[in-house]
């Protein structure tokens, strides 16, 4: 796998009110969906790539991050990184904020590490780990942190990034670290505008976040601000939106087409999810993107009657994630022309042909992640399954109704 390191815009909440802190943050939204796709919710970067079986490298050695993906962790709990069958080879535990490492000592027979110290109160960490099997095999491993807050004070997180550009599907979208009971009192310390007027609403996906979006996709061109108010001081975060870029997955024809401002710019071939294993329909953000992303099968629950992965691909190329249960767009070197425009053979990704190591910029998958920026909407229509993703599982807002997602305001 690979360690997210999505920036986001931070802020600190007392006792229901906004403290204008600057913090980063890394995207580990939850997910609302009940499905029951192979891209369940694991670590955060893993996926069931399309129509892959290449285990002859899979490493023997697994890493356990403890206490894994976690909130409220106490500043002198245990945190450990420990490996079966191998040896750790490398360590990081990061404040994300700041980007200071944290000390740390590995053990004498390379299978354990641990911190040197207390962590810090109300700091959230990222932790990567590699290791090697016997046979110099690697296997990676990540997990986030968050630290407990002083009473009455919790964490909170904004996308998208302060002056960043983005497609007119992106949400204002802010993540706390713990639930939140007075959900009028946070709200009503955040306002969201546009700079072409759309009426913007917040809803709570949960009680832990609250996403802001207009009726339909922001206007391109567009400039977003976000208003949070403390006692009377004011802080403003701004975004702008950038040309519209609307691509649809048909997965009866199995064909994209990609619109960019009204007009259709490419067409192209694609092998979308089995029978066995369908893409959601409905409409899905690209939140992240990776020139290669390691996909792993054990970490969606895939695995063969030995118990290794049915795949393990560590360099999945051109890959853009859909939903946080681990639905990518993403380039597929191993399925041969027979495939794309053909046959859906994936797990529940959407697959573009491609070549192995992202190395041919006339591939569709190249052209695709080239053309593409976070934000960029992606529809699929047409498929077996006959669910439609969860607004909660990505930013997948758009799925709700407009009067379903005004009633989920705190504010009325």
């Amino acid at each position: 796998m690979i360690t997210v390191r999505k920036r986001r815009t931070g802020l600190m909440a007392t006792a229901g009110a906004l403290a204008l802190t600057a913090l980063g943050g890394t995207s580990y939204a939850a997910t609302n969906d009940t499905g029951t796709h192979s891209e369940t919710r694991a670590q955060a970067t893993q996926a069931a790539p399309q129509g892959a079986s290449d285990t002859s490298d899979t490493s023997d050695a697994r890493i356990k991050i403890t206490p894994g993906h976690a909130h409220d962790v106490g500043i002198n709990d245990p945190v450990k990184v420990t490996v079966s069958d191998g040896r750790l080879t490398k360590v990081t535990m990061t404040a994300v904020a700041t980007g200071t490492e944290v000390p740390g000592t590995l053990s004498a027979d390379g299978t354990a590490w641990t911190p040197n110290g207390p962590l810090k109160q109300a700091t959230r960490y990222q932790v990567a780990a590699e290791a090697e099997d016997a046979k110099g095999r690697s296997v990676t491993g990540n997990a986030a942190i968050s630290t407990v807050s002083p009473a009455n004070d919790f964490l909170g997180h904004l996308s998208p990034e302060n002056g960043s550009t983005v497609g007119v599907g992106m949400p204002v979208s802010f993540t706390f670290d713990r639930a939140i009971g007075d959900k009028a009192a946070v709200e009503s310390k955040i306002q969201v505008s546009s700079s072409s007027g759309e009426q913007v609403v917040g809803h709570w996906l949960g009680d832990s976040r609250l996403d802001f979006r207009p009726e339909h996709y922001w206007k391109p061109g567009s400039t977003v601000s976000v208003t949070m108010t403390v006692d009377g001081v004011q802080k403003t975060v701004t975004f702008k939106v950038g040309r519209s870029q609307i691509s649809t997955v048909d997965a009866k024809t199995k064909q994209m087409s990609v619109v960019r401002d009204g007009k259709t710019v490419k067409t192209i071939l694609i092998s979308s999810g089995s029978a066995e294993h369908p893409t959601y329909n409905g409409q899905m953000v690209i939140s992240e993107k990776y020139r290669h992303v390691h996909m792993n099968a054990a970490t969606v629950g895939l695995t063969e009657k030995d118990g290794k992965p049915s795949y393990d691909i560590k360099a999945v190329p051109h890959a853009m994630r859909l939903t946080d249960s681990g639905t990518f767009i993403h380039g597929n070197y191993w399925g041969g022309d027979s495939v794309f425009g053909k046959v859906n053979t994936s797990h529940g990704c959407v697959g573009l042909k491609d070549v192995r190591n992202a190395g041919d910029g006339k591939q569709p998958a190249a052209w695709f992640f080239d053309n593409s920026m976070t934000g960029d909407v992606v529809i699929v229509k047409n498929s077996a399954d006959k669910a439609t993703v969860a607004p909660g599982n990505g930013l997948s807002d758009w799925n709700m109704p407009w009067s379903e997602w005004v009633s989920g305001s705190a504010s009325n």
